[in-house]
Order: C-alpha cells, then sequence, then structure tokens
C-alpha cells in the first residue's frame, strides 16, 4: 500500500525531501521499525534519524509512541522534538 511520508524542520532539510510516498514492506510492523527501515534507506535518512527515540511520529494525523503498530496509514509525519507554551 502507498503510503505518504512527511519530513519537517531539520529531518526535511537533512534527508532532503519536504515528502515522498513508499511502499512499506511487511517487516515495518511499528513506528520503530519503520524508523530502522527509513534510516536503512541512504545516508541522508540515516543522519536525519540517527537518534530516532527523539523523533515524533504521527499515524493519520495522531501523535503516538514509537511501539505502536504501523497498520495501514494513509499519511505518516515525522517531526523533530517539539518545545511549546
Amino acid at each position: 500500500m502507498a503510503t505518504k511520508v512527511l519530513y519537517f524542520a531539520w529531518l526535511r532539510e537533512r534527508i532532503g525531501l519536504a515528502e515522498e510516498t513508499v511502499d512499506l514492506p511487511e517487516t515495518v510492523t511499528d513506528v520503530t521499525t519503520l524508523l530502522g527501515w527509513l534510516a536503512g534507506r541512504g545516508d541522508g535518512y540515516a543522519y536525519a534519524l540517527e537518534n530516532p527515540d527523539i523523533v515524533r511520529v504521527a499515524l493519520d494525523q495522531q501523535l503516538v509512541h514509537q511501539s505502536t503498530p504501523i497498520g495501514e496509514p494513509r499519511e505518516i509525519a515525522l517531526f523533530p522534538p517539539m518545545t511549546g507554551g
């Protein structure tokens, strides 16, 4: 299934893309394996995801934990750590 992946802030800068459409392999079962799979796609991805524990992920616009199963989202968004007030 084709899934849109969006990259924000310095993740976008390091990967060199704002978004892309990917077909997730069956081995990508949760957010942790997603980030590992993406990191293996090239140097920019590896650099952007060298510390995956700080990357925030949203599946279909819902922030999720790294242990969350992927399922079949139409959109995955990756964010750097956020601050707010």
